[in-house]
């Protein structure tokens, strides 16, 4: 049976504006990018086979745009708009998060942080800087490593923070493995970022280290 046969409240895009996109499944939110299936299928159909070849909708979407595009179903255009969406999806996250107050608690960063982050294979090291009301100036992925650890330069987090004019920063850094337990080379990190900054009357508001599932912030922590 056709999707346009389905009772209109059950059909995606229907549901998706009547209801909202939560009420949509993974499969039906991809249906509507894909609009069609293949032979003999609908679209949810063809939604629901990607997810189970990528793994899940995380797995499908952290692909590379070559291998998005080999998938059954898919190919360049339908990658193309998928690999959009989640950008837009990035860039509206990071709009949302620079208009108002920034880390009145860990949370608020550690979503935007999240979209930037968790999909790195090598180890990123990111810095917000702020203004004084904790407004998001620039956000720079300053240092990027191995899968296990990245160099950091307190001198260049100076320099930048100087450029943006910030009054303080939020660093970050993603564990690849996907354990967001802080190390001890963590915590010393963030304590000589603290002394260099400081010269400069810049504070450092928190360090969150970013793994699969979630994020651990220093601020929570009471490191900070």
């Amino acid at each position: 049976m056709a999707i346009s046969d389905w009772p209109k409240e059950e059909r995606p895009r229907e549901k998706l504006l009547a209801r909202g996109a939560n009420a949509l499944s993974d499969a039906e939110l991809l249906a509507v990018f894909l609009r069609v299936g293949l032979r003999g299928g609908t679209a949810v159909d063809l939604g629901r086979d990607l997810l189970d070849q990528a793994g899940g909708l995380r797995s499908l979407l952290e692909m590379s745009p070559q291998r998005m595009k080999r998938m059954r179903g898919l190919g360049g255009s339908r990658s193309a708009m998928l690999i959009a969406a989640l950008e837009l999806g990035r860039r509206f996250l990071a709009e949302e998060l620079s208009r108002g107050p920034l880390l009145q608690d860990p949370d608020s960063a550690g979503q935007l942080l999240m979209a930037e982050l968790r999909g790195e294979t090598s180890e990123v090291f990111l810095v917000l800087f702020l203004d004084n009301k904790h407004r998001v100036r620039a956000m720079e992925k300053m240092f990027k490593g191995t899968v296990d650890s990245a160099p950091v330069y307190p001198r260049e987090v100076v320099r930048r923070a100087i450029d943006h004019n910030a009054s303080s920063v939020i660093i970050a850094h993603n564990h690849p493995s996907g354990v967001a337990e802080p190390s001890q080379a963590d915590r010393d990190v963030t304590d000589q970022l603290r002394r260099a900054l400081k010269l400069v009357d810049v504070s450092v508001l928190d360090h969150l280290v970013i793994g699969d599932g979630g994020w651990e912030s220093f601020m929570r922590r009471g490191w900070m």
